[in-house]
Parts: structure tokens; sequence; C-alpha cells
């Protein structure tokens, strides 16, 4: 039997990190999210799922577009940030949080508007078997979008701290595993999806100021989880990180490069 006392740990662990800097994260992600949220032209009254909701800023913005007659499904692993977003989305009837591996969500067949992810699509165990599993799900006129990180030397929101902290050789490859678009295409083709679109979307993005982006690097991100695990070389990575940081210049207002995929297609 596998154990699995250690990704259960792993997972709590990210949960607890990312509520932690659940503000500033948003406001980092956000802009990244609006991109591919914006792709979708979602009309009112449309059934919209959002896969990797986390704590729930994503399911607010796709409520505010699809008008009173909408209906928005967020579907995470984590039932720590299903909580948080159940409580940011408090009295919104049009909202229903469920705890699911994509893969498994079990809605009716041809029920579907649409998909939308905001970083949530890369870690499925299985792309495959999700795809095909949000394919079926959507109706013939169905459609998904998501925005996806490239290749971990085009985001130097995540080349930066690991090299300033001089732990890139640690670095895990899952948030990356979408930086081939012709991964990417050959996984929604295989899944039935037509017209697929990649676009290259590059943005500036920040936390805030120095402490903020400080606070965010050090407990989510590709150096973030290094940290998570292995929390012993925190107190090295920190100083050399928030050196990084402020050779960038105004402390104020910290922005670093994220280089992202916006993928779409219809059913």
């Amino acid at each position: 039997m596998t154990d699995l006392a250690p990704l259960t740990t792993s997972r709590a662990l990210a949960a607890q990190a990312w509520l932690d800097v659940r503000e500033p994260l948003d406001r980092q992600l956000s802009p990244l999210g609006l991109q591919a949220m914006d792709a979708l032209r979602l009309l009112s009254g449309e059934t919209v799922v959002d896969v990797g909701c986390g704590a729930g800023q994503t399911l607010l913005q796709l409520a505010e577009r699809v008008g009173a007659d909408g209906r928005i499904v967020g579907v995470d692993i984590s039932a720590p940030l299903l909580d948080a977003a159940r409580s940011q989305a408090s009295g919104d009837s049009r909202i229903t949080c469920v705890e699911s591996d994509a893969t498994d969500l079990g809605l009716p067949s041809r029920s579907v508007d649409a998909f939308f992810s905001r970083f949530g699509v890369m870690a499925l165990p299985d792309h495959a078997a999700a795809f095909a599993n949000f394919h079926r799900m959507l109706k013939p006129d169905g459609r998904i979008a998501f925005v996806c990180w490239r290749s971990l030397v085009e985001n130097e929101l995540d080349l930066l701290p690991l090299r300033a902290a001089r732990l890139e050789h640690l670095v895990d490859p899952t948030p990356f595993s979408f930086e081939d678009p012709g991964y990417a295409r050959d996984v929604l083709e295989r899944a039935g999806f037509k017209t697929v679109s990649i676009r290259a979307h590059d943005e500036a993005v920040s936390c805030g100021d120095l402490e903020a982006t400080s606070a965010v690097l050090l407990k989510v991100g590709a150096l973030g989880r290094i940290l998570r695990e292995n929390p012993a070389l925190r107190a090295e990575a920190e100083p050399r990180v928030r050196a990084a940081l402020m050779a960038l210049g105004d402390p104020a207002t910290v922005a670093l490069k994220a280089a992202t995929w916006i993928v779409t297609a219809q059913a």
C-alpha cells in the first residue's frame, strides 16, 4: 500500500502557506488570471467550473461575469482552502465549492458552459484523464481557458529568488509541466478539444512592497515549496532573497516578470 502521509502533510503545509499570504498572493496572481478569464467571454446565466479555485478570489471574479442567473462551481483538493473560499462566497447562492480531484469531478455530461483555471491544472496527476473529463462535462458549444506557467528560465518571479537562495537545483518541475506548448496542445486535442490557442503573455506582477514580496516568495511558489519541505534552509535563504529584491530598486513596489501561456479551446 502506498504511504499517503507525506503527500497529505505536503498539501497541508502548502494550504497553510497559501492562507498565510492570501491577500498579497491574490494581488500578484489576479491580473494573470483575468487574462484567461477575459478570453472565456462569459455570458450572463452561464455555468462555469473553476479548477483549483484555492481560497476563492477567482470564484468572485467569475460570479461578477455570469450575472444573477449564473452558476460557479469551485473545485479544489484542499479542504482548508475550500473553507476559505466558502467564507469569501458566503451568502452567494450562485457559488458552490466541491472538494475533489478534477479528474474525478462527477458533474453531469454536457452540463457546463465553460471551464476556467488560474494555475490549477499543472499539478493534476493525470492531465489526459482530467481534460477528457472536462470535455465530457462541457456542452457542445462549451469552451475552456486557463493560465499556466511557461518555463522556469523565463519566469523571473520564480527564478530570481531561487538563484538568490542558491537552491535552483532543488526545484520541483511540476508547476512548469505545461511549459512546452506542443504538449499542452496535444493534451487538449487528444481530449477532444478543437480550435486550440496558446498565447504567450508576459507581465510584471507585484505583491506590494519588499516585505509582502519576501513573505510570498518564502512561503509559496518554487522557492516556497523548497523551504516548506526543508525549513532548515530558510535561515540562509531569507537574507539572500531580501538582498536580491532590494537590488531591484524601489522597496515600496517590487515587481517581477511572470511568463505564462493563456490557453483557450472549444469543445
